[in-house]
């Protein structure tokens, strides 16, 4: 179950790390659809301008034709000019009227052609003004063309990296799911398992029930004849009357303080956390300690929080003192559970040390709203989180209040009915899921302002990963109140029932009673205990066969096994014997093979010095063949063998009397040839026997070495099996516990149902004795009247 929750944490975690990217990513997506809208006007813009500057030359084309042929008629009429002045001087004679006509053209076209040039000499200004202007424009248009490329790669890479980022984020996320859809499989199979056995569990139930009708109708009629009178219906009468031991209430009882162990663990880790990184922020935000003093404020306010493991650790501490005196063997009511004083005085500790960095807290949230660059939106954050602090020391107020009146049964006797003990109960279970609401509401809050801060130019990424931390330690804190809530409100019939009372009365257990019941146990254990030694443990009948049956196989197996080892171990020594004969064969043949060859050494080196000596030489080597022949000779004769030594070039030869002598040289060299070839022939069959063997035993060892590999291998994964089957019947068997535990319970009140409805019956019986023992008074009074 709480690899569930971890799991659902993380999973949670990364939904909120990927809705924060996926923000992120909606805001970049919008600035990179903007800045291309604004690229693709700009692109547009440069094609208008290109398009107007098409037309602007195109007039400067028209222009500068026009131009031409202004000047091509400009020097027509020049021409003409001149020639018209020739003709002026040739007819000076004539009268005045054709002069003054020329004249009078003349000064016609003086003046168009002053108009002509005016007006080129505009065009020309015009074109150099239009030319240096989209020059201007072209360039200006260039240099943003290319900022505008520039910050749509820098977006596309961002927006590459943050695709990638997703992917692997979906691709981690696909991978859970997929992990949790297996496990959730295998629940449903389980799930599926548990309802069979619950199945047969409740058949077993209607049997039992059934059996305890049979025999709660057999001890009623039993009671209602035997026993006449009874001690229960007054409850004054019962000061004496010791409830027995309730088993299944300390069990019950046990397993509840465990699981509450375990979250208060988590919630004081979460508390420390919190604290921590609250200190870290301190140091931080608003001003960064590393760089500038902070206010002596928060620095009392920090050295306050760096205290908070000595207020929160003896929670955890107390607790575990708790859980460890409640034992199967202990009576766990409000009135004998002592440890709860201790814990509920480490609680009152921990309120006072919150209500102590309240004023703190909320002046350092004051000091955050003074900043140069807060926000309105972040000092409205800042206000909602003053009051979710309030609220939550408010809570532990709450809580410490409730916690106090718990704990005072086992300090002062009779404090509390048990009906205000209900009450109180009912309203600590409120006051925890109020507890759990507000801080969740505060994490929200937390999230919210951390989201408004990450805007802030200012903000460093020291702050950004306290903030982080901080955020997270919420989270775990909400998760660990929600769950101490859930398991509260769940076991809150537990926490009201009374497990101990005497019977007849609703009159709460003293220490006194809880102690009488305790040595009432202890006694009763011990008389079991000494009927179980007198009396000698039998096996049963079936037991005993099949302990014979296996006693009998096992036998017959192990005498096959040492038949087989005995075999194995003689075969093993028959080799070994083999083995060293060979060595020892070998050993003579090597020495043997040396000698030879030595043998042959000095024959070949006294042949060269007989062959390539002076007489001196001849002599020595015929005075050392003669010496080996005595030599050879004096063996011979030790050894009680008559022999002939030959000689020859190659070397000697001895022969027995009974083989011919041959004397010719050639006939005793092939002799020693065959001698010795024959000689090494042997010694080449003996080494590749060995050989051959060895190579056997070699191949072998590698076979057992390979099956020894492959057994390990085996026994790894037998062991490997036989690991995941105990933990499979462990686990069965906790379920087991588990649901026989629930069925224990079950029993036990359909038991207290039943003895309450006897009671009830028994009572409307006295109670219709009565009425009828009044009738039948009446009857006789009637009568006598």
């Amino acid at each position: 179950m709480a690899n569930v929750t971890d799991l659902q944490t993380k999973y949670s975690k990364l939904a909120q790390e990927y809705s924060k990217l996926r923000a992120q990513n909606q805001v970049l997506k919008k600035a990179v659809v903007d800045e291309q809208a604004n690229s693709v006007s700009l692109k547009e813009q440069l094609k208008q301008r290109d398009q107007s500057l098409r037309k602007q030359e195109q007039e400067m084309d028209s222009l500068s034709f026009r131009n031409q042929q202004l000047a091509k008629r400009v020097e027509l009429l020049q021409e003409e000019l001149a020639a018209s002045e020739a003709k002026g001087k040739k007819g000076k004679s004539k009268g005045d009227s054709p002069s003054q006509h020329g004249l009078q053209t003349q000064s016609v076209f003086d003046e168009d052609l002053q108009k002509k040039i005016e007006e080129n000499e505009r065009l020309h200004i015009q074109f150099y003004e239009a030319d240096e202007q989209h020059r201007r424009q072209e360039a200006e248009l260039r240099t943003r063309l290319e900022e505008l490329e520039k910050d749509a790669e820098q977006h596309q890479t961002v927006v590459d990296g943050l695709t990638t980022k997703y992917v692997d984020t979906i691709e981690r996320l696909q991978g859970d799911k997929a992990r949790l859809e297996v496990k959730s499989q295998t629940l449903e199979r389980e799930a599926k398992e548990c309802r069979m056995r619950t199945e047969e569990c409740q058949q077993q139930l209607r049997r039992c029930q059934s059996e305890l009708n049979r025999q709660v109708k057999q001890s009623s009629s039993v009671i209602q004849e035997k026993v006449p009178f009874n001690d229960t219906k007054f409850s004054d009468y019962n000061s004496l009357n010791v409830p027995s031991h309730n088993r299944r209430h300390q069990l019950k009882a046990r397993d509840v303080a465990g699981q509450a162990l375990s979250f208060i663990q988590d919630l004081v880790a979460a508390l420390l956390n919190f604290h921590s990184y609250t200190e870290q922020r301190v140091h931080i935000y608003p001003l960064d300690s590393s760089i500038e003093p902070i206010s002596p404020l928060n620095q009392k306010f920090s050295q306050y929080l760096h205290e908070n493991a000595a207020y929160v650790r003896p929670l955890e501490d107390s607790f575990l003192q708790l859980y460890q005196n409640i034992t199967e063997d202990t009576v766990t009511v409000l009135e004998t559970v002592v440890k709860l004083k201790s814990f509920a005085d480490n609680f009152s500790t921990y309120t006072h040390f919150l209500q102590k960095i309240l004023p703190y807290q909320l002046k350092s949230l004051e000091e955050e709203c003074e900043a140069p660059l807060c926000t309105a939106a972040l000092t409205a954050k800042n206000k909602e989180l003053q009051s979710d602090m309030k609220r939550v020391t408010s809570v532990f107020e709450k809580l410490q209040n409730y916690i106090n009146l718990l704990a005072l049964p086992s300090v002062q006797q009779d404090a509390m009915p048990q009906s205000s003990t209900s009450a109180v109960f009912t309203q600590l279970a409120a006051c925890l899921h109020s507890l759990h609401d507000t801080i969740k509401e505060m994490s929200k809050h937390y999230n919210q302002k951390a989201g408004i801060e990450q805007e802030l130019p200012t903000v460093t990424q020291k702050l950004c990963t306290t903030t982080e931390c901080l955020l997270g330690s919420l989270g775990s804190l909400t998760s660990s109140t929600g769950k101490i809530a859930t398991f509260f409100s769940n076991n809150l019939d537990f926490f009201t029932s009374s497990g101990y009372s005497p019977r007849g009365c609703t009159v709460a257990l003293n220490p006194l009673q809880a102690e009488s019941m305790l040595a009432n146990k202890k006694k009763a254990a011990a008389y079991i205990s000494a009927i179980k030694k007198a009396r000698p443990q039998s096996v049963p009948y079936r037991e005993a066969l099949s302990n014979r049956r296996i006693l009998t196989s096992s036998t017959e197996s192990r005498e096959g096994l040492t038949q087989q080892v005995q075999q194995s171990q003689e075969k093993i020594a028959r080799l070994e014997q083999e083995k060293e004969h060979w060595l020892l064969e070998a050993q003579l043949g090597k020495v043997r093979l040396e000698k030879e060859n030595q043998r042959i050494a000095d024959l070949e080196a006294q042949l060269a010095a007989a062959l390539g000596g002076s007489p001196n030489s001849q002599t020595a080597a015929a005075s050392t063949l003669a010496q080996s022949q005595e030599e050879a000779e004096t063996e011979l004769r030790a050894t009680g063998k008559e022999t002939t030594l030959c000689t020859s070039l190659v070397g000697m030869l001895c022969t027995t009397p009974t083989v011919e002598h041959v004397g010719d040289e050639e006939s005793r060299e092939q002799l020693i040839k065959t001698h010795y070839m024959a000689r090494v022939g042997e010694l080449t069959t003996q080494l590749q026997i060995s050989d051959s063997k060895a190579v056997h035993f070699h191949s072998e060892c590698r076979a057992l070495a390979k099956r020894l590999a492959i057994a390990e291998k085996s026994r790894e994964t037998l062991s490997d099996d036989v690991k995941l089957a105990n933990q499979n019947i462990t686990r069965l068997q906790d379920e087991l516990a588990t649901t026989k535990r629930s069925y224990e319970d079950q029993l036990s009140m359909m038991s207290d149902h039943l003895c309450s409805m006897n009671e009830t019956l028994s009572k409307q019986r006295e109670e219709i004795d009565t009425l009828k023992l009044g009738s039948k008074g009446n009857a006789k009074k009637n009568k006598g009247r």
